[in-house]
């Protein structure tokens, strides 16, 4: 997967934790001249609105179910409670402050208002983040918490294909951006999340109009720029794209560097360029001497959904302090993902931009590093040495 722009815009935030016990009594409701709350009648027109599904009012208010402890959209597709135990509230805030948490079927929080779209575009955040991964409708309804039957009629009628072809989509751009950059089929077909080689040309030979080798060989255009330069790590080395930066590696030799590289980008065009990199090569000394790196500092990198997750938070980590692979896999949702986190952490082709050199064990030892436990132990000494 390739991002454009440095992966620190994806910075992870702690989840907010809300109630999950229902109220042991029915909230008091308001007089019915409250603006916030109020029980209302049968003939009120919002319990008409939630009795049809009315997607429309969706936004305008929410209604609370005293038996469950819930509040949902007036659209929410779960069984119609009875009228008695139901009130209404004007905004989620006001509903979760009298004691009610947001149902995880309609998901009333979300911005636009709109359950049905904001549903959808929440299943392609998921299905783009686990493209690496099987992906069922079965998977995605308990995850979205609808029947897989449900979930693909809707997804359908926003965007007019099923999930599976949107996954597919998804995969077979990520491939061609990759064998455009110059990767190797295997390499691309892994990056974009494809299980097995059968597969990938099963249903991307009539897409690309040709098999992916012959799609390979006629896309390699691209051009990545080098230089090497002296750090205090040992002789360093930066690579970019039109992008932006697309490697950093750290050798004792030159020619240990390049040989690194080629490895790399087997079919890309490699050609020197001091001069152009060199605002690139003084911004990570100068951060290796103790001061923050720069956030504008653009990447150009292939991820795994997966991968993503990791580096994103990898930079979230402050300057100067560590966190253990643990903690990261907790962090990132995945608790027991502890030896693919630490598989991230060794696959980061950006060292010090993705600072993998923060992730320790949980005993405070070291770990390992793509480049050397010396030179994480050197770098973590920098970043905690007064600037």
């Amino acid at each position: 997967m390739t991002t454009n722009a440095i992966l620190a815009a994806e910075d992870v935030k702690a989840m907010r934790v809300t109630r999950t016990s229902a109220p042991t009594e029915p909230p008091v409701a308001a007089p019915l001249t409250s603006d916030k709350t109020n029980v209302g009648t049968d003939a009120d027109p919002r319990w008409t609105a939630v009795l049809a599904r009315d997607a429309a009012r969706d936004g305008e208010f929410v209604f609370a179910v005293s038996t469950t402890g819930v509040y949902c959209r007036p659209s929410c597709a779960a069984r119609r409670p009875r009228r008695q135990n139901v009130t209404f509230f004007t905004t989620p805030d006001e509903a979760e402050r009298a004691g009610y948490r947001a149902c995880l079927r309609c998901r009333p929080k979300s911005v636009s208002g709109n359950s049905l779209s904001d549903g959808v575009k929440a299943i392609c955040r998921y299905i783009e983040q686990h493209l690496d991964e099987p992906l069922t409708l079965d998977r995605l309804g308990k995850e979205f918490h609808q029947s897989p039957f449900h979930l693909q009629r809707r997804f359908k009628s926003v965007l007019g294909i099923t999930p599976r072809e949107y996954a597919d989509s998804c995969r077979l751009r990520l491939l061609k951006r990759n064998l455009q950059a110059g990767d190797s089929v295997t390499r691309a077909m892994y990056d974009a999340g494809y299980s097995s080689s059968s597969r990938l040309y099963e249903r991307t030979a009539s897409q690309l109009g040709m098999t992916p080798d012959k799609y390979r060989r006629g896309a390699i255009a691209a051009t990545i720029r080098y230089t090497c330069a002296d750090s205090p790590l040992g002789r360093m080395l930066i690579a970019a794209t039109e992008r932006g930066i697309c490697a950093i590696q750290f050798a004792r030799t030159d020619g240990e560097l390049i040989e690194g590289l080629k490895r790399e980008f087997p079919f890309a065009t490699r050609k020197p360029d001091d001069a152009g990199l060199r605002r690139w090569v003084d911004t990570l000394l100068e951060h290796m001497q103790g001061r923050e790196l720069a956030s504008s500092l653009p990447l150009d990198i292939r991820a795994t959904g997966f991968q993503r997750r990791v580096w994103a938070h990898l930079q979230s980590i402050p300057f100067g302090e560590t966190e253990s692979y643990s903690d990261v896999a907790k962090a990132i949702r995945r608790p027991s993902a502890v030896r693919a986190v630490a598989r991230a952490c060794a696959t980061n082709p950006v060292a010090v931009a993705i600072p993998c050199h923060r992730v320790v064990r949980e005993d405070g030892s070291m770990g390992g590093y793509r480049w050397g436990i010396e030179r994480k132990k050197q770098l973590l000494e920098m970043e905690q040495q007064p600037s």
